[in-house]
């Protein structure tokens, strides 16, 4: 019976788990559904007047802080897959529980609640300084070649090996810093979300260059962060990723040229 009851726990947990990502994937669709934007994040035709209203009034911190939240949720929930059945895993052979799973979770999307508060009041003091567009794209042509190849340089970086080494190895990282219940887990899901936000920063101020309604970037970025996740892939697909952020900045700074 209590075998029953655990496996119980275990799928509403996990299905709640599915089923956050995706509300927080339509949430997305329909707010980009709603300013008239299509899949690359540019206005539909016959809607470019209204679509650019919309888009402007976006530009607030009211505003943009929900919308970066749920887009973070929707994009680095997935990632969070392997972590979650290493710690699934613990419960088994180790002191983990399912509120020490749920604690885990909950600490990761804190962390990076925060960073889209962050992200937000950026958006909003470079929008207002014209930086930005309405759109949240950069408007020099050089900057977005130079964001481009410092991004790309970060993945050959030692903190990028760092962060990256937690990120795709949890177990030795809830081995070295292992809290039981719900509070420890919490406190490990901090620690997990800090390394994540040092390992995968750079992808999310692309949405500067790419733009931030851009689904097609989203789902590109998501697909990345889920590939270097796992212990096969990651280390792999690392530095070739830097390598093609570079040229394509390259290449965007020679287009610059001519």
């Amino acid at each position: 019976m209590q075998d029953g009851n655990k496996s119980f726990i275990r799928s509403i947990l996990w299905l709640s788990f599915f089923i956050t990502i995706l509300i927080s994937w339509v949430y997305v669709f329909q707010m980009s559904s709603s300013m008239k934007l299509d899949w690359f994040g540019n206005m539909k035709m016959g809607s470019m007047a209204d679509g650019s209203m919309k888009m402007g009034s976006m530009a607030t911190l009211k505003m943009l802080f929900p919308m970066w939240s749920i887009m973070m949720i929707a994009m680095m929930l997935p990632a969070m897959v392997p972590t979650l059945r290493t710690y699934q895993d613990l419960i088994k052979t180790a002191e983990g529980s399912w509120l020490g799973w749920s604690g885990v979770l909950v600490g990761y999307i804190v962390i990076w609640i925060g960073f889209s508060l962050l992200i937000s009041q950026l958006q909003v003091s470079l929008t207002s300084v014209d930086f930005l567009n309405s759109a949240g794209i950069i408007q020099s042509d050089w900057v977005i070649s130079l964001a481009l190849i410092a991004v790309g340089v970060f993945q050959f970086t030692v903190l990028k090996d760092f962060c990256h080494e937690v990120c795709h190895s949890p177990f030795g990282y809830f081995m070295s810093k292992w809290r039981s219940g719900l509070l420890g887990g919490f406190r490990m899901g901090i620690g997990l979300g800090i390394f994540c936000v040092g390992c995968c920063w750079g992808f999310m101020l692309l949405a500067f260059v790419m733009g931030y309604m851009n689904f097609i970037w989203m789902g590109l970025i998501t697909l990345i962060v889920v590939l270097e996740k796992l212990p096969q892939i990651g280390i792999i697909i690392k530095k070739p990723l830097g390598g093609i952020l570079i040229l394509l900045g390259i290449c965007s700074a020679v287009v610059n040229l001519t």
